[in-house]
């Protein structure tokens, strides 16, 4: 067990057995100098406050799909959600994911003998390579970090799958969540309605 810790930018917290939302977005989804500015408009608040209201921007900010959104391309945002579901059962259980035009949600379990980051290594290298490859480009795909928060309890994992797979719902790209693409809602429901 990893626990927490930091590679000099967000602190992560690393261990098999606990679910885990992480969220990784595109590199030039969102400017540093639009985070300085919020952070600068937040800094007054308590840490918890500070935090949650930086959140609610980042994500709002997300949903309006800024930047070059390449992950809105079907091909490329079908490699993505391949590579997630390559490993599944193996490296990590994937409970739910959504790829949305600029970034990407998951709710995962990693495997007791891996670890969260080099979970995310090889998502974001292998897809990197080839949706440069797939859009004609070179150089950065995805923002360097990523960020994680370990789930609590029941409610927890229910509220996050709920957000996760209605996040293309909240952002109006589709009227429900089975109707996205690229995410579990699909195959959720799916799944659901050969069974019944």
């Amino acid at each position: 067990m990893r626990g927490w810790y930091s590679r000099g930018y967000l602190p992560h917290f690393d261990t098999p057995f606990v679910p885990q939302i992480v969220t990784f977005r595109l590199a030039d989804s969102l400017p540093g100098a639009k985070l300085d500015q919020w952070r600068e408009e937040l800094r007054r608040l308590p840490a918890a406050a500070f935090e949650a209201g930086l959140r609610r921007r980042i994500e709002r900010y997300l949903d309006q799909g800024h930047g070059s959104a390449a992950l809105r391309r079907p091909e490329v945002a079908q490699v993505v959600e391949e590579t997630l579901l390559r490993c599944d059962g193996e490296r990590y259980a994937l409970h739910a994911w959504v790829v949305m035009p600029n970034h990407v949600h998951t709710l995962l379990t990693v495997a007791e003998d891996d670890e969260l980051g080099k979970v995310l290594h090889s998502w974001k290298s292998f897809t990197a390579t080839a949706a440069n490859r797939l859009l004609g480009r070179r150089g950065t795909f995805w923002q360097r970090e990523y960020r994680d928060r370990f789930v609590r309890d029941a409610r927890h994992y229910e509220a996050a799958l709920g957000y996760i797979e209605g996040n293309p719902v909240k952002a109006r790209l589709c009227a429900r969540p089975e109707d996205w693409p690229y995410g579990s809602a699909r195959l959720r429901t799916a799944q659901t309605t050969t069974e019944g």
